[in-house]
């Protein structure tokens, strides 16, 4: 083992690659020194010998980024998505080199005060993009740490969402979309009573459909498998069975659902949202404030909540709800759980022993001033 030599006041190491290529550093302490030289010279036998990955010299996050493309984005369902991120993520940390950690603190800190205007949730999504790369990097070799990423707090599941909120409601969206048309209907009927995703519906196929067992077996979406990436079984409730045998008779093919060309419902197609308007204009649906500003009363993924709110406020297990649904973890499901109509049954009398005698329910005269004082005094 080749030793260090004095530098001046300092001491260096020189050692070759397994290519033969020299290299030298200098340390202000001879420790130092001797222990990076070992490690040097560890790491060249170990390379040699085919047990340690060759070294590929320095690389930036552009390697990194590109390497993700080729290799880990087409697995992905969300690549579009993804490739739209990483193109800003290359802009920022492009040229920055993967080797140090420490700089990268700094470079994440002026990231994340780059995009406060964002929504939290879209600040989130480019920093575990971010981080993806980083691991990759760190599994390749090209990375010695992956520094600390910290990222936006954003809420799992809110339950503010919009929906059909009566059987009213329901059955005059629900005319209303016949009225538009047989496929309109058959389509937006499939939605409320399954829950089904737009890119569900799309890719839904007559094969996946059993009539005779009522079962729905939910295998693709638009670009292919589903959001989980797992096939889940939905039941085909009775509200739904005499429309889909209806459905079946009168649109063959493969598709449940299709474009008029009798092809695969797209993501921009216009059943997801011109007709839906018309729609709601036919069934008197009022324009909302939401954010400041006037929107329509639903969207078409408002049929997925309006599917499991119904199935919650009619008693429906909450758990099942969540396979049905194809949620990866109950916490996005409990959303739901406010609608349940037994949700507080069981705290009514919660405080019953705390009772204070003399603090009964006083029946109050109207228009007596001396107590509307009294209680004006407490607001």
């Amino acid at each position: 083992m080749g030793r260090p030599t004095k530098h001046y006041r300092k001491w260096r190491t020189r050692w070759c690659d397994e290519h033969g290529v020299r290299h030298s550093r200098v340390f202000d302490r001879r420790e130092d020194a001797e222990l990076d030289l070992r490690r040097e010279e560890l790491a060249v036998a170990e390379r040699r010998r085919g047990i340690r990955a060759p070294d590929v010299g320095p690389k930036t996050f552009l390697d990194g980024a590109d390497y993700w493309e080729t290799n880990r984005a087409p697995q992905k369902r969300s690549c579009k998505d993804d490739l739209s991120i990483l193109k800003q993520l290359r802009a920022h940390f492009g040229a920055l080199g993967l080797g140090d950690a420490g700089p990268w603190v700094a470079a994440i800190d002026r990231y994340r005060a780059l995009k406060l205007g964002l929504n939290p949730k879209t600040v989130a999504n480019h920093l575990t993009l971010l981080g993806s790369v980083l691991r990759l990097a760190h599994d390749l070799g090209w990375m010695n740490r992956v520094p600390p990423i910290k990222k936006p707090r954003v809420k799992v599941a809110s339950s503010n969402y919009s929906y059909l909120r009566t059987d009213d409601e329901i059955a005059r969206f629900l005319r209303a979309a016949l009225e538009e048309g047989e496929g309109v209907f058959a389509l937006y009927a499939t939605a409320i009573y399954t829950g089904m995703r737009a890119g569900e519906l799309a890719g839904l196929r007559w094969d996946d459909v059993d009539l005779q067992r009522r079962l729905i077996m939910v295998q693709r979406s638009f670009e292919g498998p589903t959001k989980s990436g797992e096939p889940r079984p939905v039941p085909i409730v009775d509200a739904l069975l005499a429309t889909l045998r209806w459905w079946r008779l009168r649109h063959g093919g493969r598709l449940v659902f299709t474009n008029r060309d009798g092809g695969m419902l797209r993501p921009s197609g216009r059943v997801f949202q011109e007709t839906l308007h018309r729609v709601l204009d036919r069934g008197e649906f009022p324009l909302i404030d939401r954010d400041g500003k006037r929107k329509r009363y639903i969207h078409f993924h408002d049929l997925r909540h309006t599917f499991a709110s119904a199935w919650v406020m009619r008693g429906g297990d909450l758990f099942r709800l969540q396979r049905v649904l194809g949620h990866s973890t109950v916490a996005m499901t409990l959303r739901y759980s406010h609608l349940a109509p037994a949700a507080f049954a069981d705290d009514y009398a919660r405080f019953a022993d705390l009772h204070v005698a003399g603090a009964d329910v006083i029946e109050l005269e109207p228009h007596r001033p001396d107590v509307d004082s009294k209680v004006q005094d407490l607001g």
